[in-house]
């Protein structure tokens, strides 16, 4: 990251709401390298410019149906040190799940109104950007609707609520805060989940991302 901070490069088709986006983040200290309108030029922008995160529109031309979320894919596998954050105004469950297939480090999922929302916006921005996750609570109630119902029934209702907040990018220490238990009873609810979901121990194994992934990425299927 760089000493005048995050360095983006956003790919949004509306003028109006890309120039918006680009007054916004520079007010807010991040240095937009590049704003683009199409897929392709996304994808060449980030080649061009390395930036610390891409912020891309899920639906951008010709079709205005999934060329963002493809470019993204895209972007995530040539250039896995950048960061993506998608926004869209729907959930699109399967090109979704496909992207958080890798793993959830360095990505982020919003709805188009939580953008709207300046402080959520940025604050998920650096998230992203320094390798942590952002993931919309109604992205994350939606996949977890799409998944396989028999994994979601062998868990309690906390440990549910424990595995959705872990998939939104949140340590145990800020379940804790925001479920106003002790990190220690989270610990607990972590590790049955883990062990409901058959995820022993292992030296190089991240249990935390393969528990969310065991939901999302069945979704995509």
């Amino acid at each position: 990251m760089s000493e005048t901070g995050v360095r983006v490069v956003l790919a949004e088709d509306s003028v109006v709401l890309r120039d918006g986006m680009v007054e916004l983040l520079g007010a807010r200290g991040c240095e937009v390298v590049a704003a683009v309108g199409t897929a392709e030029a996304l994808v060449e922008a980030v080649g061009a410019h390395r930036p610390d995160v891409a912020v891309v529109d899920i639906r951008m031309p010709p079709t205005h149906t999934d060329e963002g979320i493809r470019a993204a894919v895209e972007i995530r596998a040539a250039h896995p040190e950048t960061g993506i954050l998608v926004f869209s105004q729907h959930v699109e469950t399967v090109w979704a799940a496909r992207l958080l297939s890798d793993g959830t480090a360095g990505l982020g999922y919003l709805l188009k109104e939580r953008v709207a929302r300046t402080a959520e916006f940025v604050e998920a921005l650096h998230r992203v950007a320094a390798g942590g996750t952002a993931l919309d609570p109604e992205v994350v109630a939606q996949l977890l609707r799409g998944g396989r119902r028999g994994r979601v029934d062998a868990l309690t209702p906390r440990e549910r609520e424990v595995l959705e907040l872990m998939a939104q990018g949140h340590s145990n220490r800020s379940v804790a805060g925001l479920l106003v238990v002790s990190e220690r009873a989270v610990e607990k609810h972590v590790a049955a989940v883990f062990a409901k979901f058959g995820l022993a121990a292992t030296e190089s194994d991240n249990r935390r991302v393969k528990a969310v992934l065991a939901y999302l990425a069945e979704t995509g299927g």
